[in-house]
């Protein structure tokens, strides 16, 4: 029997990196656009979110927190340019792009047909940058449509010219008539690849951070998940529904701590496979999901292109006070510290640095910085040592020449 789902959705990231240099001129262009928004976080309003995460990692995502009602309001009463210099200086900021809400009715058309639902733009002050897009599918209830959607839509950077052509993915929003319009605006608001190609970020295919809830008819007390899991394999692996490969050393790492929920965490992104057997799983955790774990999952990703960033500028050699504050900072303000106590929370924080091999890169940073940390004293000492003996120098003379 084919599975059904009862409730799904898929949110699509893409990493960019924007000149720190030009970072708050792109704050600015992203506040004069009057389908662009600034989200502000409140105590009150996000209450999960504000208890789930422990204030430092709170206070470096979520900025407009510390901010009280008179406070965010005069912020959104300033000048733009007076706002961007203000934003320029948080760790993090984010915007919501306002799509319309009336949908263009379907063709005749075969295929898949989905919707945007949201689409927001998470920018880091080090210049790292996320559009992250949530879609529903519409109008079917195929478990084989997810799987299919999924791995043809993280594929659209590769050719997104051709995509909805070929493929049968129809775009349901009279926000953009095809897929040509929405490559368009992927691209307008990331801008040049430039600086993204420097970090060797892959641009070809976007992260995936999928959620689905399949009926449970087909998992439940009487029918066990080992039925269902080549299914879920393929879905925590991002592959079509006809894929057959033994998938070997690339599969998915799997966490649980519930009957009837399963995650798949992966390079490329990270699923949660569920069956409504449990009421939790279509009242809360897709909630949960798409907030508390959906920015557990993102600060770990921006640490792996941080560190990335780092890097790059270790190997330039240039700007090397500034990179190795920018080093320390990072050290004592984000790597050093714990991102929650909620358990769920914290195993998936620990497997998602295991999966994008964190610590290794980290150490690998750390080593750097000694040796040009030690390099930088070496050469401090021998300018000084240079200096002293000059001065001995002179001063014999001197002496010499008073004797004399």
């Amino acid at each position: 029997m084919e599975l059904k789902t009862k409730y799904q959705y898929t949110y699509f990231i893409y990493p960019f990196v924007i000149k720190e240099e030009k970072y708050q001129r792109y704050l600015l262009s992203l506040l004069k656009d009057k389908q662009i928004s600034l989200k502000l976080f409140s105590k009150e309003k996000d209450l999960r979110l504000y208890q789930y995460f422990l204030p430092k990692t709170s206070e470096f995502l979520f900025s407009s927190f510390g901010l009280s009602l008179a406070k965010a309001k005069k912020l959104e009463e300033l000048p733009d340019e007076t706002k961007a210099a203000i934003l320029s200086k948080n760790p993090c900021t984010i915007f919501t792009y306002n799509l319309k809400q009336d949908i263009q009715g379907k063709t005749e058309e075969k295929g898949i047909f989905f919707r945007l639902s949201q689409i927001e733009i998470i920018c880091f002050r080090t210049g790292i940058c996320f559009l992250v897009m949530k879609t529903h599918i519409e109008g079917s209830d195929s478990f084989s449509d997810v799987l299919n959607f999924n791995y043809k839509f993280r594929m659209i950077p590769q050719d997104f010219a051709q995509f909805g052509n070929n493929d049968n993915i129809h775009l349901q929003t009279d926000r953009f008539e095809n897929m040509e319009e929405l490559r368009d605006f992927v691209q307008t608001i990331t801008g040049s690849s430039a600086e993204t190609m420097k970090l060797n970020i892959d641009t070809q295919r976007f992260l995936t951070y999928s959620y689905v809830c399949i009926d449970q008819r087909s998992w439940n007390e009487q029918k066990e998940f080992e039925n269902i899991e080549s299914q879920f394999t393929k879905f925590a692996n991002f592959l079509p529904v006809d894929n057959h490969i033994n998938y070997g050393q690339e599969e998915a790492v799997t966490f649980s701590k519930w009957t009837y929920a399963k995650f798949g965490i992966a390079k490329q992104g990270v699923t949660l496979f569920a069956s409504d057997a449990d009421m939790n799983n279509y009242t809360l955790l897709p909630d949960q999901f798409e907030n508390e774990y959906f920015y557990t999952y993102l600060i770990n990703v921006y640490k792996k292109l941080f560190l990335k960033k780092i890097e790059q500028e270790f190997r330039k050699g240039a700007r090397l006070p500034k990179t190795r504050k920018q080093f320390i900072e990072f050290t004592k303000t984000l790597w050093i510290e714990e991102v929650t106590e909620e358990e769920v929370g914290s195993c998936l924080n620990h497997l998602f640095c295991q999966t994008m091999n964190l610590d290794r890169l980290y150490l690998e940073m750390k080593n750097q910085y000694d040796v040009l940390y030690k390099e930088s004293n070496i050469q401090k000492n021998t300018k000084a040592l240079l200096v002293l003996t000059i001065v001995l120098v002179i001063a014999l003379i001197v002496n010499l020449a008073i004797y004399l």
